[in-house]
């Protein structure tokens, strides 16, 4: 089995900033994503218990690297100073490149 490599972007953002996140995802063309609703903590004190508002959500987009660069630049650019994000870079292996 030949594996392929592609990226995977990983964002935890308050849930307020998901419509943001895809809407950002959505203007790259890039439509299969993951979302999750996650808790933790972290410089922002424990998240995700409380209100709907308060809660945190992960997104996972594994893509090819060449559309990676455009969409965390945007997010940086245009989410960073209002939202609470954590965003990473991951290498990983799929098997049915076409999905991405």
């Amino acid at each position: 089995m030949k594996l392929y490599n592609v990226k995977l972007l990983t964002i935890t953002c308050e849930i307020l900033a998901q419509k943001n996140i895809l809407e950002i995802l959505g203007k790259h063309d890039i439509t299969g994503y993951t979302t999750y609703e996650v808790d933790g903590n972290g410089s922002r004190g424990i998240r995700g218990q409380g209100l709907k508002t308060e809660k945190n959500v992960k997104v996972e987009v594994i893509m090819r690297e060449e559309k990676l660069q455009d969409v965390v630049e945007e997010i940086s650019r245009t989410l960073f100073a209002n939202f609470a994000i954590v965003l990473y870079v991951s290498d990983v292996g799929v098997v049915r490149t076409e999905k991405f």
